[in-house]
């Protein structure tokens, strides 16, 4: 029948949560005059960038406002903000001249393109940065700068933008609620029914999202559910007047669970006091009036408490300035195949990047917006090294033992390419020295102002699988996480043992304290059609999704609280020249 609901086996934390939301605030300092007698009326748009077809859609306009080169925009830009996504955006700029929507009637005063991790993690969530024009024609189809090669010079100072990021408060607050039922229909025919809740959030399109399932209450029409703690994101969308829908169930061992009734609410209404809700079997019980006048309802379920608590965010962490090292380490072991050859892993082809390095760079360009100095350490392993062919488990891809770092994601990228040519491939597939040395570093600050990511890139079986389980569950309590990207057609059994997401690790009887490495295959994400930067994409999105929970449960069992905000309008201390142990250590 229609009342039969196969629900017992949705997990509702497979649910995605909706994004945490970010609202971006624009200013403009020193704009061109684009009026002859008057300053320019200047406004801002936002473009966003589709993630499969890059092509640029407008998100969304400023105000304009008139007779300024030095706007201060009121209206915000409110964004979905994911960790584990490129976001990339382009503010354009322009000076109104009439009263037209189209762009190219009016003079363009210069562009700036950015990520949303870039603000978000710029210090204090601001990011200041140079507008410029391009030369005429470049880079955007159309006509976006027909105006602009007017009285414009390419290239020309044009002023700077300033952009703001601050976390909608709404989407920190988490809820605790517990329910009882009174008088639930009896659905069973021995013994009374076995009841559970099911609550969905309404999306925008009028369909519903499983977000929370209370536990079965054995053998009674009056339970009592435990209480539960959801974030109001995953309730409502942050939306505090968006329908509820909860749904009463009788549990049945076969998975046909027998529909009870249903009641809708809202947050609002929730936070408001203790509420009875009536539940109902039909939407406004119809047939079952048809059917008999005595039917009045299913019974009733009570709002027993309600308590609201703002949780800090990985964003309040980035604002203080908990700054994340990024650390590589590729596999040179000699099942990956002769480099020279277009069969082997490592084959640098002229005309596209291999698994390693689109891994690399998936994972890598993310991260960097949240690591202000850009310096990476890039490591190998399983390979001889030159002059004398001595093997190493954990060498610098830059040949230089003294300071592995190398500039931005580039950096990384010239010093693989650069180590493949000099060191010849070998084994075994150790992974506990690459584990170990980012640890040592990752243990020397544990005060929260950093944290850790390693991203070990590899081709398959491990071969100290003890001794690398040792090194995990040891940094388990480090400021750590690790990434394992697995290339080739392997199987890849050990690397999801270490995943921990069936089995939390554990070494000689000591368990890891939190789930911190996260296992995948990229094959799994690799674009049928052959589209790079649509693999490259799924991959990150699915590696780098746990991050901030890791972040987040280190912080909190630690008890450490973001740094104070920074004074507005401080610019940052240059880099340390030699990025060694003492880097950032003392930022918060």
């Amino acid at each position: 029948s229609m009342n039969m609901a196969f629900i017992g086996d949705a997990d509702p934390f497979t649910a995605a949560i909706p994004a945490t939301k970010v609202e971006l605030t624009v200013s403009c300092r020193n704009l061109l005059d684009r009026d002859t007698f008057s300053k320019s009326d200047p406004i801002c748009v936002l473009y966003t960038q589709g993630i499969a077809n890059r092509e640029w859609r407008e998100f969304g306009r400023t105000e304009v406002i008139d007779n300024t080169l030095n706007p201060d925009f009121v209206r915000k830009f409110i964004l979905d903000y994911f960790f584990e996504e490129r976001q990339n955006l382009r503010f354009d700029l322009y000076d109104l001249d009439c009263k037209s929507d189209n762009l190219s009637k009016h003079d363009f005063l210069g562009q700036v393109f950015c990520t949303l991790g870039e603000i978000v993690g710029s210090l204090g969530g601001r990011l200041e940065k140079p507008l410029i024009i391009h030369v005429f024609g470049t880079y955007v189809r159309g006509n976006v700068f027909a105006r602009s090669s007017r009285n414009g010079i390419p290239g020309k100072k044009c002023g700077t933008i300033i952009v703001r990021a601050e976390e909608l408060s709404n989407c920190r607050e988490s809820v605790m609620l517990q329910f009882c039922g009174n008088k639930l229909d009896k659905k069973d025919f021995f013994g009374k029914s076995d009841p559970f809740l099911v609550f969905y959030r309404s999306n925008e399109d009028g369909s519903y999202t499983i977000c929370h399932k209370t536990e079965v209450v054995k053998n009674t029409l009056d339970p009592v559910w435990q209480a539960f703690k959801i974030p109001v994101r995953a309730l409502c969308n942050g939306d505090y007047d968006r329908s509820i829908k909860v749904e009463v169930y009788d549990w049945d061992r076969d998975g046909g669970h027998d529909f009870i009734g249903e009641f809708s609410t809202s947050y609002r209404e929730m936070s408001r006091s203790q509420s009875q809700f009536h539940i109902y079997e039909q939407e406004q019980n119809l047939l079952k009036v048809q059917e008999s006048e005595k039917y009045q309802n299913s019974g009733t379920v009570t709002l027993l408490s309600c308590l609201v608590d703002t949780e800090l965010s990985f964003l309040d962490y980035i604002r203080g300035g908990t700054q994340i090292n990024f650390t590589v380490a590729i596999d040179f072991t000699a099942s990956n195949g002769n480099p020279s050859q277009p069969t082997s892993l490592h084959y640098m082809s002229p005309y596209q990047m291999n698994d390693y390095a689109m891994a690399l760079r998936a994972v890598g360009e993310i991260i960097q917006d949240y690591d202000s100095d850009k310096m990476f350490p890039a490591l190998g392993f399983g390979a001889k090294l030159p002059p004398d062919g001595r093997v190493s488990h954990e060498f610098p891809l830059n040949g230089n033992p003294q300071n592995p770092y190398c500039s931005g994601i580039e950096g990384v990228m010239e010093a693989y390419y650069q180590s493949l040519k000099s060191v010849r491939l070998y084994g075994p597939t150790h992974f506990s020295p690459v584990i170990n040395h980012v640890a040592r570093y990752a243990s020397a600050v544990t005060d929260g102002s950093q944290y850790f990511i390693l991203l070990i890139i590899s081709d398959g079986v491990i071969t100290d699988m003890a001794q690398t389980k040792e090194s995990i569950v040891n940094a388990a309590s480090l400021p750590m996480s690790i990434i394992i990207v697995g290339v080739g057609p392997a199987e890849f059994d050990e690397m999801v043992e270490l995943d921990g997401d069936e089995e939390r690790i554990s070494s000689q009887g000591r368990y890891a304290e939190r789930d911190i490495v996260q296992f995948v295959p990229f094959r799994d994400y690799i674009d049928r059609r052959g589209n790079h930067i649509l693999s490259m994409a799924r991959l990150a999105k699915e590696v780098l999704a746990e991050i901030p929970d890791q972040f987040l449960s280190y912080m909190r069992t630690r008890g450490i609280k973001p740094g104070p905000l920074p004074p507005p309008y401080t610019p940052c201390p240059p880099p340390a020249l030699h990025p060694l142990l003492t880097r950032r250590v003392s930022r918060i």
